[in-house]
């Protein structure tokens, strides 16, 4: 089987070959093998959401209105760039076909 060194390097570090090229005589158990682990109540999981959004940075109001402009500002700027790139080459297409 042809392998470039990309392939070979990812088969490495999963154990599926050696140093040399050669596969390796151990395999490695499916992970379908593994223990499951226990799942975790609703109760829990909105307790971890909770405490994980705790430790959150969560930006002032000032700083969510400025973002706010210029995330607004920055759209409209595309949005007339975009419009005018659209206009100049539909004007040249036009013009180009019109001959």
């Amino acid at each position: 089987m042809a392998m470039n060194r990309e392939q070979k390097r990812l088969l490495r570090r999963q154990g599926e070959i050696g140093e040399d090229g050669a596969p390796t005589s151990t395999r490695r158990q499916p992970p379908s093998s593994r223990p499951q682990e226990e799942r975790t109540s609703p109760v829990q999981f909105a307790r971890e959401v909770r405490s994980e959004l705790r430790k959150v940075a969560w930006p002032t109001r000032s700083e969510t209105i400025h973002y706010s402009i210029i995330v607004l500002v920055t759209i409209v700027v595309l949005t007339t760039f975009i419009a005018g790139l659209d206009w100049l080459f539909s004007k040249f297409v036009l013009d180009l076909f019109a001959i």
